[in-house]
């Protein structure tokens, strides 16, 4: 029987076939090279192969792990048997799964915080005092995926805005961006974090009029919070459901490649686990986190980038030099506008970066290192070209995570050097507004167009 699908099933279901391995070449393979039915057949579609001899079709047959076909509606009918399922795809389009080169499937934890993409502070607030009902007393309660530029207010939220609603446990809201959080003032008390506190080196607590505003940057301002109080966990089972979900939402938007690009041994275990159990549909790239338990495990182990298989494999080891764009806190050579002498933030030195790329390298695997400001960006080319200097064999194409603020002098070393870069092009989306804050010209920002002009 022939199905007609809504654009969200359908989209869940061509996703859902386009994890399957198929070789560029065979995209537009004939049907004589196929034998014996297919388990699923598409028509009706207006599909982009993507292979410039054979650009468009309108059928996809698929067996297993292999498409058998592409072609006409009428190339592909033979293919059909008694238990093939049938979908008509007329209005529809079907083009190969997306890849996400940088991603974090697991990093929000919505399954232990309160998400507050939310339009209104008011509106974090309730989320916040609802997440707290559920939470003992004295006990950390955590936001997830909170934009500073986004409320109606016009303003981001602040400490005293926690404090109103939910003045009896520590509270943690993390920025979506992953480098800045805010939390109350119960918080600042149990990390012992005041006004007359110094800014860690990789970190910073934000002051207005002398007193803290609640707002904390990079992992070095984080820890003393991260050390203290009862912190909720995500139990193994709950990760591998988190494994699960992300998955459905990834297939729903036509991907099916991406990364786990902060790695940390608990998300390993869940990837494994969900696999297992057939609930995970796309291929990952799990980049290890420089210094963790994971990559040190697979250092002893002799496991390295390239281990494993199409369906989970070991990526590059991941590590940061600097802040984010999004939050403002990417190291760069001029400073911010309307600030006195704000920089951004290093998160690591150059002996550091240096002694990565080293350790790394010493051990098999590729690396890639966030770098979105143009000091961390040219840190990280310093350490890539004195490795890569005199390198004997195929080049290890490392990485550079984000690479928004670039000139032509680093676009040329990138270049040369054979290092690829990773941008977020859902900045645009997620954080266009923001740029008036950093006060950079478009074309400053790695993009289409700096990457054509730089011959890439």
């Amino acid at each position: 029987m022939m199905t007609s699908l809504s654009r969200r099933r359908f989209l869940g279901a061509t996703a859902a076939a386009a994890t399957l391995g198929v070789a560029p070449g065979k995209l537009a393979a004939s049907v004589s090279d196929a034998t014996g039915p297919a388990d699923l057949i598409i028509t009706g579609a207006t599909l982009h192969t993507m292979d410039p001899s054979n650009p468009l079709a309108t059928a996809l047959a698929v067996r297993g792990q292999h498409i058998l076909a592409v072609g006409s509606d009428a190339d592909v009918a033979n293919l059909k048997g008694p238990n093939t399922a049938l979908i008509d795809a007329r209005t529809k389009t079907v083009v190969p799964g997306f890849i996400d080169a940088h991603s974090h499937p697991l990093l929000a934890e919505d399954a232990i915080s309160a998400n507050v993409n939310l339009p209104r502070i008011s509106d974090v607030q309730a989320a916040l005092v609802a997440k707290a009902s559920q939470t003992p007393i004295g006990q950390w309660v955590q936001g997830t995926m909170y934009d500073d530029t986004k409320f109606e207010e016009g303003r981001p939220l602040t400490r005293q805005d926690i404090d109103e609603v939910v003045p009896d446990h520590p509270v943690m809201v993390r920025h979506r961006g992953g480098h800045t959080a805010v939390v109350n003032s119960r918080a600042l008390n149990l990390a012992e974090i005041t006004p007359a506190t110094p800014d860690p080196f990789g970190g910073r607590y934000y002051r207005e009029a002398g007193e803290l505003t609640g707002k904390i940057a990079e992992p070095a301002a984080f820890q003393p919070f991260e050390r203290v109080g009862v912190w909720p966990v995500m139990d193994r089972a709950t990760r591998q459901q988190s494994v699960y979900l992300a998955s459905q939402n990834m297939a729903a938007s036509g991907l099916t490649s991406t990364t786990d690009s902060l790695g940390i041994i608990d998300n390993f275990i869940a990837y494994q686990d969900a696999r297992a159990a057939g609930e995970m549909d796309f291929r990952l790239s799990f980049m290890p986190l420089f210094g963790s338990e994971v990559y040190e495990g697979l250092k002893l182990a002799r496991m390295a980038s390239g281990f494993g298989d199409d369906m989970l494999r070991i990526g590059a080891v991941k590590f940061l030099a600097d802040g984010s764009a999004s939050e403002r806190t990417m190291s760069r050579s001029t400073p911010y506008p309307g600030t006195s002498g704000d920089y951004g933030i290093l998160t690591a030195t150059q002996e550091e970066i240096h002694a990565a790329v080293g350790d790394a390298v010493a051990h098999d695997f590729r690396i890639g290192i966030h770098a979105n400001g143009d000091v961390a960006i040219d840190m990280t080319l310093n350490a890539y070209e004195r490795v890569l200097e005199g390198w004997q064999g195929k080049n290890p194409r490392f990485r550079i995570e984000h690479c928004s603020l670039v000139n032509e002098s680093l676009l040329q070393r990138i270049k040369s050097a054979g290092v690829i870069p990773a941008p977020f092009y859902t900045y645009a989306y997620y954080h266009g507004n923001k740029w008036d804050g950093i006060d950079v010209r478009a074309s400053k920002f790695f993009g289409p167009r700096n990457t054509r002009c730089a011959g890439f």
